[in-house]
């Protein structure tokens, strides 16, 4: 089993089928993220990064540990308004996105996969509530087993860093690092390292009823302190984020 790819995508039909034929059965991990502005020196796929490398750390942790495991290929489409000022965002209509992902739950669960997990890097409220309608809708026309462990709660937000926990988090120096760990050469590093900090935090202005970045402060698609990340922060919040996708998927339904 170890000797598999974590890809669901470079398996082969039967290296599929002696998976979910484990003992325990084989859990599939689902990333998830959007395609929007990250300022001017992130990738737009910068949470599909940041999902698939929380992911795919997370599956070998669990194949380590004797559990079967896969990654799906990643959603990179989502509800993405609050970039949509900005080139290259890609939003979705809600209902589009929930139908999106929880078709895919629903076609996972039909393949024998069990759990399922959202590894999910983009946190937009509308999409963060798309992702457990999307949870929710998969459980009740598949039976699909559905973890989603949300760091936007309070609870699992408290383990990461202090510039997650402070809001100012968007292309930052908490997401900055996660793509300089993972994909360095998307980075634009010598811009980074020149950009000044955005201290606003956008949860509060989400929570006060802002709706776009602009409105929220971040006049170039960017919060927090980017000249502040590293890879080696980076790899530290990964082994967090995919400990809380480990801890979802062996926790007891």
């Amino acid at each position: 089993m170890n000797d598999l790819p974590l890809d669901l995508g470079k398996l082969a039909w039967t290296d599929v089928r002696a998976l979910v034929s484990q003992p325990g059965g084989c859990a599939g991990l689902l990333p998830v993220g959007a395609t929007e502005a990250h300022g001017p020196h992130l990738p737009l796929d910068t949470d599909v990064t940041i999902a698939l490398g929380m992911a795919r750390r997370a599956c070998a942790a669990l194949r380590r540990q004797g559990r079967a495991a896969v990654v799906l290929p990643p959603v990179a489409f989502s509800v993405a308004e609050y970039a949509g000022a900005f080139a290259g965002t890609l939003s979705l209509r809600r209902e589009t996105a929930v139908a999106h992902v929880s078709d895919v739950l629903c076609a996972a669960a039909r393949n024998g996969l069990r759990p399922l997990a959202l590894a999910n890097a983009h946190l937009e409220p509308a999409h963060v509530e798309s992702l457990r309608a999307a949870a929710a809708d998969a459980a009740a026309r598949s039976g699909a087993d559905v973890r989603f462990p949300d760091v936007t709660r309070r609870a699992l937000a408290q383990r990461l860093t202090d510039e997650f926990r402070s809001g100012a988090c968007h292309a930052g120096r908490y997401e900055g690092s996660l793509v300089l760990a993972d994909d360095p050469g998307a980075v634009k590093d010598d811009l980074r390292r020149t950009l000044p900090e955005v201290g606003a935090s956008l949860v509060d202005a989400m929570r006060a009823g802002k709706t776009d970045f602009l409105a929220a402060g971040g006049g170039l698609a960017y919060f927090g302190a980017p000249a502040l990340a590293s890879a080696e922060e980076g790899r530290a919040t990964f082994e967090v984020l995919a400990a809380l996708l480990v801890e979802a998927v062996l926790a007891a339904p």
